[in-house]
């Protein structure tokens, strides 16, 4: 089965064509980190022009990359929540109108669905039930997954996600949009034991809060302008990127061994964080669980794992009409269409 996907939640217009749910025939992304770069985060409105402007190319090339015309495909897929509605929007209703137009099944897919999936692409033998954590800069959460379609959410962040709290961070730090990449870069030469940070209580203990740790960062950089000391960014980087890999990674283990989980994914945009995936790998180690990473290429936002996910999604017969709707939150075990 060959499945056309559209990702356009964020500021990535994406599309690729997926057979079977396993195997990439094309995948093609349209950046706009460039132009949000200036604005020092995505714009929304920005975002969505773009993906207007972009996305009939973006098909285009997806389906001559895959040697396909538009009718070739068996359906057509599409992010539908959640994410930057006027960016939803945009890929919502080019793909119910190329549904309609071809006759085609149209599924629609959840965006967190989409990166936990991302892993089947890379990894073969994975099947449910595992464990999966899944940070991105709008995401963290602990998620049980029960089937390729059955979600069950034990716990997330309660204020900021972790990709967003690295993008702050690196702000007050002086890099440019996205932060992540460049706190990743300068925590390999610092000293990840020169500053105290935080570690944020929730009550559920498998929930996130990285919204203080952020702010202890902010306030650090800024009472030391005050008193016209120097902050070392380097190893400031590398204790503020240390300590989130450090909570992520405490809550996710604990959850997997309460569970009694031996099969664990990583999964979103952060899990390209070199820090997090070596204390994910090593604590994994140490507890006797084997730890799945999806390749660095399908971590950030893209259509291939959206199609991956509409495989499972059409199989469980989650087929949507002309009236399917864009939705800016949804929980990924609780959706709706």
């Amino acid at each position: 089965m060959d499945i056309l996907a559209i990702e356009s939640s964020c500021d990535e217009t994406a599309a690729a064509v997926i057979r079977d749910g396993r195997e990439i025939i094309s995948s093609v992304v349209a950046t706009q980190i460039e132009e949000h770069k200036l604005y020092g985060g995505v714009v929304p409105e920005i975002a969505s022009r773009r993906h207007c402007e972009s996305i009939v190319a973006v098909v285009d090339e997806a389906l001559q990359k895959a040697g396909m015309k538009a009718q070739d495909v068996d359906a057509i897929a599409v992010s539908y929540a959640p994410g930057l509605i006027g960016a939803l929007l945009v890929g919502v209703n080019f793909a119910k109108g190329l549904a309609l137009s071809l006759d085609k099944p149209l599924i629609p897919v959840h965006h967190i669905r989409g990166h936990i999936a991302a892993n089947y692409l890379a990894h073969p033998e994975l099947e449910p039930p595992y464990l999966c954590l899944v940070a991105s800069g709008s995401h963290s959460h602990i998620v049980k997954v029960n089937d390729w379609t059955e979600f069950e959410t034990i716990g997330q962040t309660v204020d900021d996600a972790a990709g967003e709290a690295f993008d702050k961070a690196a702000r007050a730090m002086g890099y440019p949009y996205p932060g992540g990449v460049h706190i990743d870069k300068a925590a390999q030469t610092g000293d990840r034991k020169k500053y105290q940070l935080p570690h944020p209580h929730t009550a559920n203990p498998y929930d996130f809060s990285f919204s203080g740790l952020k702010t202890a960062v902010i306030n650090l950089i800024h009472n030391a302008r005050q008193k016209g000391e120097e902050i070392d960014v380097n190893s400031l980087a590398a204790c503020f990127q240390y300590t989130v890999a450090d909570i992520l990674t405490q809550k996710f283990i604990a959850a997997a061994k309460e569970g009694g989980y031996k099969t664990l994914a990583l999964a979103g945009g952060v899990a390209a964080n070199s820090g997090l995936r070596s204390m994910l790998q090593q604590r994994a180690d140490y507890n006797h669980m084997k730890v799945y990473y999806p390749p660095l290429t399908l971590c950030g936002d893209n259509a291939a794992m959206i199609g991956c996910q509409a495989y499972y999604e059409y199989k469980a017969g989650h087929i949507a009409g002309s009236d399917l709707n864009a939705v800016a939150t949804m929980r990924l075990d609780r959706v709706t269409w």
